[in-house]
C-alpha cells in the first residue's frame, strides 16, 4: 500500500506502559475519553485546520482503542480507521534508536562501537582529531555529518528516498570531509540516522563489515 503525504496527515500515539507504579501517577495524568478525544480531533481539523485526517490510537490498563475522525486526503473523503497507512517520516529516527537500545541490551552491539566495524571495507568512514564516529553518535545527531549528502537528487520529491542508493550512500560516506570534531555538537541528520539504519540492518542480515547490500532508510525528509 502506497505512503500518504505527511503534509497533510497525522497520526498521534497515546501510550501508558503497564508500570507497577501506577498508583502513584498524578491524579491529572487521566486519558481524556474517547469523546473528549474525538471533540479535540474536531477542533484540530475543522477549526484549527491544522490536518484532514487524524487517527489516535490509545494503549492502557483497559486495552487497546481507535478513534479516529476526518478523511484520507483533501480530495480524498474516504475516511480513517486503526488500519490507515500514514507516512511517518523522521519518527522513524526514534524507532532506529530504538532498535540500536535493543540490540544493546542483547549483547549485540554497544553504543561506544565505530560505525565502520559494521560497514565494508571499502567503506571509508570520516575521522577527525583520532576520534572515530560510533554508534551513539549516529543515534544522537552528534557525528558531525550533515544533513543531507550532496549526492541526493531525487527525481520524485513526493518519495525523495526511492531512487538513493546504498552504493550512493558510501560514496559520499567515502568522500566526506568533517567540518567539526565529532561529539561537539547536536546536528539534525538525516545522513547521519539514515546510516545507522543501515547499520543495523546489515547486523540483522548477519553483514559484519562484508557481504551483500542492506537497504538505506533514510527516516524521513524534513
Amino acid at each position: 500500500m502506497a505512503m500518504l503525504r505527511r503534509s497533510t496527515l497525522f497520526i498521534f500515539a497515546i501510550l501508558l506502559p503497564f508500570l507497577p507504579v501506577v498508583a502513584q501517577e498524578p491524579a491529572d495524568s487521566r486519558i481524556p475519553s474517547d469523546s473528549e478525544i474525538h471533540e479535540m480531533l474536531v477542533d484540530r481539523i475543522d477549526t484549527e485546520k491544522l490536518s484532514v485526517g487524524i487517527v489516535v490510537g490509545i494503549v492502557d490498563a483497559k486495552g487497546r482503542r481507535i478513534v479516529a475522525y476526518g478523511n484520507l486526503d483533501k480530495d480524498d473523503k474516504r475516511p480513517l480507521n486503526g488500519d490507515t497507512v500514514f507516512e511517518i517520516g523522521s519518527m522513524t529516527k526514534v524507532f532506529t534508536s530504538l532498535v540500536l537500545m535493543d540490540m544493546v541490551q542483547h549483547g549485540e552491539v554497544t553504543l561506544d562501537d565505530p560505525v565502520s566495524k559494521y560497514l565494508p571495507s571499502e567503506v571509508k568512514v570520516p575521522e577527525r582529531a583520532g576520534r572515530k564516529i560510533t554508534l551513539r553518535d549516529l543515534s544522537t545527531q552528534t557525528s558531525g555529518l550533515p544533513r543531507m549528502p550532496d549526492n541526493f537528487h531525487p527525481k520524485d520529491s513526493g518519495n525523495p528516498y526511492a531512487d538513493y542508493t546504498v552504493e550512493q550512500l558510501y560514496q559520499f560516506i567515502s568522500s566526506y570531509e568533517l567540518t567539526r570534531d565529532i561529539g561537539e555538537k547536536y546536528e539534525y541528520s538525516n545522513l547521519g540516522v539514515g546510516l545507522l539504519g543501515n547499520v543495523l540492518t546489515r547486523l540483522r542480515h548477519g553483514l559484519r563489515g562484508h557481504g551483500a547490500d542492506a537497504y538505506f532508510e533514510a527516516s524521513g525528509n524534513e
